[in-house]
């Protein structure tokens, strides 16, 4: 019996390791399910990029839905998530408001100078604690907040055509038959 011990214990091992695989291949790793889905977004009050004596904060934003899409200059995602922002995302009618995360505000100026600046209003997160209570991970992510200030959507990774047909759309669908 002792001899077989190594044995049953190796074939744990690679049972585990046929699960991790299987698992991984079942499941989109970017679909990271978000607690705060049809919660209040967290309060925050940032500064605005370029105008740090001007802030921002959730309530300023109450009253219509909005995107909150999380970009960095230093984020190499955004740069193919971005022609999605200027063109795709702006006909979907809704205000986006720029989450510019942990980065320094003199890059990412230059960098919406030379990409484009789809965003109405962009909000600097320079040291990432607002986007902490957000629960962002990384650059790109995008959230859809109704006009209550509840998240009820979110997006890890880039935007593409795909994600707005088979995602956003509906989201915008669902959020438009609980508006009264």
């Amino acid at each position: 019996m002792s001899r077989l011990l190594p044995l049953i214990g190796f074939l744990l091992l690679v049972g585990l390791f046929g699960f991790g695989i299987w698992w991984n291949t079942q499941h989109d790793q970017r679909e990271i399910a978000s607690p705060l889905i049809d919660k209040p977004a967290p309060a925050f009050a940032l500064p605005v990029l370029g105008e740090p004596s001007r802030t921002v904060d959730k309530a300023s934003l109450l009253g219509k839905p909005y995107f909150l899409n999380v970009f960095a200059s230093w984020c190499i995602e955004c740069v193919h998530e971005h022609p999605m922002l200027m063109t795709d995302m702006k006909r979907l009618g809704l205000p986006i408001v720029g989450f510019n995360y942990k980065d320094e505000p003199e890059a990412a100026t230059t960098w919406l100078s030379e990409h484009g600046n789809p965003f109405d209003v962009i909000v600097a997160d320079r040291d990432g604690r607002a986007g902490i209570d957000f629960g962002v991970y990384a650059a790109p992510e995008t959230f859809l907040i109704d006009a209550k200030g509840v998240i009820r959507y979110k997006r890890i990774g880039p935007i593409t055509p795909e994600v707005i047909e088979k995602e956003i759309r509906p989201a915008l669908v669902a959020l438009a038959k609980e508006t009264p």
